[in-house]
């Protein structure tokens, strides 16, 4: 999650909305990494989690992530949680809940929906505290 953290702090300087995430191997390796990035590149779909997906997928060689584990800052949206499910991810850690648009179990439980036949582990609250600091910090500084 620290390296996550990191990710997301480095968001900020692009105006991004400070989201990390990183895919683990079994082994405890970080095979991918991303942050948000929006702004950065204009694309409406460039969120921490997606990138770090497609970064693993890209290191690993395969779409299949059926062994990783996605650790990101935020509770992962809707299009966030859908691209874990389509990468196999079975374990998603995460910071800080996303009371407005969560889909892990928040708002929506989407990765442990019986009809879509889904069993996903999440693991919430590590490093909930630092993770919820710099999204209130970022929002504050924008007011």
């Amino acid at each position: 999650m620290r390296a996550a953290l990191t990710l997301a702090a480095g968001a900020i300087a692009t105006g991004d909305v400070p989201v990390g995430a990183v895919v683990v191997a079994p082994d405890g390796t970080i095979v991918g990494e991303g942050r948000n990035e929006r702004e950065a590149h204009g694309d409406p779909t460039a969120h921490a989690e997606v990138r770090a997906l497609q970064a693993a997928a890209s290191a690993l060689g395969r779409w299949r992530l059926d062994d990783c584990t996605l650790v990101v800052t935020l509770e992962p949206c809707l299009m966030c949680a859908g691209a874990a499910l389509a990468a196999r991810i079975p374990r998603i850690v995460l910071g800080a809940w996303d009371d407005k648009a969560g889909a892990t179990g928040s708002q929506w439980d989407v990765v442990r929906d019986a009809r879509i036949g889904s069993k996903v582990e999440v693991v919430s609250g590590v490093l909930a505290d630092e993770s919820a600091q710099l999204l209130r910090d970022f929002f504050e500084a924008r007011r």
